[in-house]
């Protein structure tokens, strides 16, 4: 077997294979087939790379399905002992033997050394091919050779000469064969096994490995399963930040073993080696290894243990590095790191790090220039090397003071990862080394940051809150940072109680201490909209530093104004980009932000990215926060089973009485993908979840903008009366301190619930605040609810141009449910929309092309996802986006825009009468 295989390899054979459901589609089709005709396939990967725990799945498959299994391993201690593959693999079956012709019998018995007479390569090959057809007559067989590139050559051939004739027989063939080796059938069907994604090596990660120790795992193995459990399994013996991790004690012997058999030379050039990092300049690596007219060389190659790519020698396997760093003296392993600093002169951050490697013990002047490289790495926006090389200046800081003060910077730092469990980490090792209130503040308030993306929103507030209250008349600056950050949480819950709490904070904070933020965001419609008019002072002070710009942009939002966020997101989101997310407290507004401008893709990827954060880091209100709003944006795109997948997974996610915010917007999916569908029942009992028993909203910011979609269900499935009190209710507050967009929002939901003959001035007041025209999607739902009015009032010629504006608008949104209602009125109005523009074809990607015309072909989302290796989910999202280019509302028009020539251009609107 593989000599990289730990101990307990079984740990590798889990119910659910990670990572490989496409090879274990393959592999079961290929066992389950009971058709005539011989398979074979060979499984090609690194070591490691999780080929035995297929192979063992694909046998146990067979196996429960009643198919005969024969296996054999190869060996390296066999690799030259002819016959002995085919020995083990026949062993079970060659009583059968007897039933063979008699030359092919002696021949196959004679290989084996049971008859006298010298082995006939052709006979014997033929005697395994009569064998194992023989045996497949009973039941479909299947061989499994596992570490082919082992099995004696001898045995390969005959298998390769019995594989190559299988053709009317039930037999399959498996075979694992290492990359880069010779071995059994190279000239047969092969399925290479790549490293696993990022997704799936985390899922492969136990649950209980945390912090900079899993994402440091995580980076080594390289997405090979097995390393991934072996470094996993021994990380308790090695926490420094340099170097490979370890392995244990069997690997280390193993590979300790092969070194020693090294040239002195050879065994330092592989030392040099291992103590290298990725980051490291090549060229000055390899100016300290032997030259290649050295006797080391030869040595090396012959070894197996490394191979090279160009400029850059690397070790076959990521856990050979660990095992022959670990395994050589500590002293060693000083002289090697101190080599690599001074060939690195050059490049001071590489070299800081190296000197570090390399000295044990309190060092003041390594420290300082650890700090200098997490400064150039702050201004790089790199925040987790930053964090991690302040780390490591803190660990070699005399000074306890300064040793924990550099710890606490390291926490800010790691904030921006989302890694909570490492700055809770990094903070108790600060809380280890001082009594410095400030300092002990600091990294309380940095836990707490981040403690807000996770479900304890109550427990995470009251922290932060007891710490802006301990600290308001001593330390204001930090109290005002703990109170924004309670305010983030305010938010998140909603809760009224938290309102009165920061309330009571700010009246003890001394005067003129800039506390607007915190106003703005826990009480938007009290003191907080006065302070919208120095917005865009304020963020023109701030360009060139995303994290104020986020925070005002974020300001900007939450008081409706709309535009001035976009473009403050849009520079703030760049720079957070050039670092990976960035986790701010509020950061899905970004996403809402864009949704609400009409950027609806940018919404989308704005998502996809807070989602893959949390999904390595169990901030499952992000994650949750993330998934409610992308529901919105396909609800509003008329995938209604994709946004109720979104929303349910959302409010699986949290506590909704935790995170009312995040049920809110669930809520307002689960509404809009009803009234797609058509459903006003289904829409009206998910829009009146949005506010509570008495009618008041469930949450004071993120409930009011579903005030339309409240009406407008409730109009029409028989609950009006419920509906207007609730929008009076509503009124009651908005009429004093909202929003002119939220104001317009509640003339609308009059208009849509007051009886036909009084609901214009609603409409037309509604339609009055000339930055609706900013929010496009709200404002073309405005324009067609007041045309649909105008036409049933029998006005439309009037109806007409609001039509088209709002038709335009929602083709180029992407909204299909609201375009196919906007299409159906037009025509109620006597104009011919949606014509189809076969000249537009052209203007798609490839393989928005390829979706067209298989959908055109009548296939589904799923069918076509099959052919061209999609998700139905990403089938649908192309198709939603091509409609509007194409001019047309519906899957039934395709055929039109592929039968029309595309010279002749879409055809004249007809006018009826």
């Amino acid at each position: 077997m593989d000599e990289l295989a730990p101990a307990s390899r079984a740990t590798a054979h889990r119910d659910a294979i990670v990572g490989r459901g496409a090879e274990i589609e393959r592999l079961s089709a290929l066992v389950m087939d009971a058709s005539g005709g011989g398979r074979v396939l060979i499984l090609s990967g690194a070591a490691g790379m999780g080929k035995s725990t297929l192979l063992a799945y694909a046998a146990r498959r067979a196996e429960a399905a009643g198919r005969r299994v024969l296996r054999a391993n190869g060996r390296e201690s066999e690799r030259y002992l002819a016959f002995a593959g085919l020995h083990q693999l026949l062993r079970p079956v060659l009583d059968e033997a007897s039933g063979l012709p008699d030359r092919q019998r002696r021949a196959l018995l004679g290989a084996f050394g049971f008859v006298p007479g010298t082995p006939d390569p052709l006979l014997t090959g033929v005697a395994v091919l009569t064998l194992l057809s023989q045996v497949a007559e009973r039941a479909p067989l299947v061989v499994v050779l596992d570490d082919a590139q082992w099995i004696d050559s001898a045995s390969a051939d005959a298998l390769a000469f019995a594989a190559r004739r299988l053709d009317d027989d039930p037999v399959t063939v498996l075979a694992a064969i290492r990359d880069g080796d010779a071995g059994f059938g190279e000239e047969f069907p092969t399925l290479t096994l790549g490293p696993l994604g990022d997704a799936a090596s985390r899922r492969l990660l136990s649950p209980g490995l945390t912090g900079r120790i899993r994402e440091r795992v995580l980076d080594q193995a390289g997405g090979n399963p097995l390393a991934l459990l072996e470094l996993a399994g021994h990380t308790d013996l090695h926490r420094g930040e340099h170097g490979p991790l370890p392995v244990g004690e069997r690997l280390e012997a193993i590979y300790a073993a092969q070194v020693a058999r090294l040239p002195e030379a050879g065994r330092r050039a592989l030392l040099l080696l291992a103590a290298a990092d990725v980051e490291d300049p090549p060229d000055a690596v390899l100016a300290l290894l032997p030259d290649a007219d050295e006797k080391a060389w030869p040595a090396l190659e012959e070894s197996g243990l490394i191979r090279g790519t160009g400029r850059h020698l690397r070790f076959r396997h990521p856990l050979i590095r660990s095992a022959i760093y670990h395994a050589a003296p500590f002293d060693a392993r000083v002289k090697a790191h101190r080599a690599l600093a001074g060939a690195l002169r050059d490049e001071p951050d590489r070299r800081a790090w190296h000197l570090a490697a390399a000295t044990p013990h309190p060092d003041a002047e390594v420290s300082a220039a650890l700090e200098q490289t997490a400064g150039r790495a702050r201004g790089r926006g790199g925040y987790a090397a930053a964090a991690k090389a302040l780390a490591r200046a803190a660990e070699l800081r005399p000074a306890r003071d300064d040793s924990a003060r550099l710890l606490a910077d390291a926490a800010g730092l790691a904030v921006f990862t989302g890694d909570l469990s490492w700055v809770e980490e990094l903070a108790g090792r600060a809380r280890a080394r001082t009594d410095d209130p400030v300092v002990l503040a600091t990294v309380s308030l940095h836990v707490g940051r981040l403690a807000a993306l996770t479900r304890q929103h109550a427990t995470a507030f009251a922290g932060l809150a007891a710490l802006a209250g301990d600290l308001a008349a001593t330390h204001p600056a930090i109290a005002l940072d703990a109170l924004a950050a309670a305010a983030v949480l305010r938010f998140y819950s909603g809760e009224e109680s938290q309102r009165r709490e920061i309330d009571r904070i700010l009246q003890r904070l001394p005067a003129g201490a800039p506390a607007d933020w915190a106003r703005i965001v826990s009480d938007p419609f009290g003191g907080g909209r006065e302070l919208a008019p120095p917005l865009p002072d304020l963020i023109a002070a701030a360009t060139g530093h995303p994290e104020q710009q986020a925070a005002l942009a974020i300001a900007a939002w939450v008081l409706d104004e709309t535009a001035l966020a976009v473009r403050t997101f849009d520079e703030a989101v760049q720079s957070w980009r050039t670092a990976g997310p960035l986790p701010d407290g509020l950061g899905g507004v970004v996403a809402l932000a864009y949704f609400e401008y009409g950027r609806w893709d940018q919404a989308r990827a704005v998502c996809a990215e807070l989602s893959a954060l949390p999904a390595a880091t169990a901030l499952d209100h992000a994650a949750a926060c993330a998934h409610a709003i992308e529901a919105m944006v396909v609800a509003s795109q008329g995938d209604a089973a994709g946004a109720r997948a979104l929303a349910d997974e959302a409010l699986r996610l949290v506590d909704p009485l935790e995170s009312r915010s995040v049920a809110v917007y669930a809520r307002r999916a689960l509404a809009a993908a009803a009234m797609a569908e058509g459903d006003y029942g289904a829409a009206y009992e998910q829009a009146r979840k949005v506010f509570d028993a008495h009618g008041d909203p469930a949450h004071y910011h993120a409930s009011y903008p579903a005030l339309p979609e409240l009406a407008e269900s409730a109009a029409r499935s028989g609950h009006r009366a419920e509906a207007v009190e609730i929008v009076e209710r509503a009124a009651r507050t908005l009429d004093r301190g909202g929003s002119p967009r939220l104001r317009g929002l509640l003339h609308r939901s009059r208009a849509l619930l007051a009886e036909p003959e009084r609901a214009e001035p609603g409409f037309l007041a509604a339609l009055a605040d000339p930055a609706l025209e900013r929010r496009p999607f709200e404002h073309a739902q405005a324009l067609l609810e007041y045309a649909e009015w105008l036409r049933r009032r029998r006005r439309i010629a009037e109806a007409r141009p609001f039509l088209s504006t709002a038709y335009d608008t929602f083709r180029r949104l992407g909204a299909r449910p609201w375009t196919e209602r906007a299409q159906a009125e037009l025509r109620a109005a006597g104009l011919d929309a949606g014509t189809p523009d076969p000249g537009a074809f052209a203007g798609l990607s490839p393989q928005q092309q390829q979706i067209v015309r298989l959908a055109a072909r009548g296939l589904t989302n799923r069918e076509i996802g099959e052919r061209l290796f999609l998700s139905p989910r990403t089938v649908g999202s192309h198709l939603y986006r091509s409609f509007p280019k194409l001019g047309i509302t519906a899957r039934s028009q395709l055929r039109d825009v592929l039968e029309t020539p595309a010279g002749n251009g879409p055809r004249p609107a007809r006018r009826q009468p």
